[in-house]
């Protein structure tokens, strides 16, 4: 029997590699297809399609009123400029704020900051629910801001969607991971020609730190605009509520499984435009600084 050659079997084992991936690929991108062929169906043609292939396939009754239908039964406009508004400002003040610590952890030289850091990273085993109870009765007696000091209580604004959510362990362990892996003659240099730590943090380390920002980023979007036990429970006012409390509008009554296919593809929009536009850092990020997906 003639033995196969090594150009052959290299392109048998690229043909594989490539059939396994297209097979991965397959399993993450059908709930999407799933989720927006249903966006298109009527309920009960809907739940009829939804044990055959059927389901995958733009096939029946195809029609955008389910999009019509989700945008009266909810003031959906308003919903995503609430999630636009809170997600960007957080993710914009936590790059600032977890870069900047990072930084002196990694670069400057201060007494117990190894146990503080260590700190931070302990809060990672904390689930979220453990905290929102203690955290929602903090917030509840912080002196209102922007409200001339008379109003007590935080509850029911943006800020309370936001303040408690800027300092980030997870951040500020991510960019110290990246920071730490950087060369030292770069900060050594800097400080030889008379920078300041400031002039250092903003003219050399920064530049030169897309990747990980891109991840941070990509990271606290998703935390953010997925957020929906804590504007649950803190948000009272329609006008406030961001995009993924809008859910619960459609369990009231009859539930329309139509509409939240409808709803939840038109939420899943920003979500990939943001991290398609920065996938490219992500993935150095990731290549170059050894953080594990």
């Amino acid at each position: 029997m003639q033995t196969m050659s090594f150009e052959t079997r290299q392109k048998l084992i690229i043909s594989l590699r490539y059939a396994l991936l297209i097979l991965i690929s397959a399993i993450f991108i059908f709930p999407i297809v799933f989720m927006v062929m249903s966006s298109l169906k009527p309920d009960l043609q809907l739940l009829r399609d939804s044990g055959s292939l059927r389901a995958f396939l733009p096939v029946g009754d195809i029609s955008l009123d389910n999009y019509a239908d989700a945008f009266e039964r909810v003031p959906m406009l308003q919903f995503a400029f609430n999630s636009v508004f809170t997600t960007v400002v957080a993710v914009g003040a936590s790059l600032l704020l977890n870069s900047m610590a990072a930084f002196s952890f990694a670069f400057l030289k201060w007494r117990g900051k190894a146990i503080l850091l260590s700190l931070i990273i302990a809060t990672f085993i904390v689930p979220f629910e453990v905290i929102a109870i203690p955290l929602l009765l903090v917030v509840n007696n912080l002196p209102w801001i922007g409200g001339g000091g008379i109003e007590i209580g935080w509850l029911n604004s943006y800020h309370v969607q936001i303040v408690p959510f800027i300092a980030d362990s997870l951040g500020i362990f991510l960019f110290y991971q990246y920071f730490r892996d950087l060369p030292d003659e770069l900060v050594e240099a800097a400080r030889i020609d008379g920078a300041s730590v400031w002039q250092i943090y903003a003219r050399i380390i920064m530049p030169i730190a897309g990747p990980i920002l891109a991840t941070v980023a990509i990271l606290k979007f998703l935390g953010m605009w997925n957020a929906y036990l804590w504007p649950l429970m803190t948000i009272r006012s329609e006008e406030l509520r961001p995009i993924m409390v809008g859910l619960q509008y459609f369990f009231q009554l009859n539930t329309a499984w139509g509409e939240i296919m409808a709803y939840l593809s038109i939420v899943t929009i920003p979500v990939l435009i943001f991290y398609l536009a920065l996938q490219r850092a992500f993935i150095e990020s990731i290549a170059t600084s050894g953080i594990k997906g």
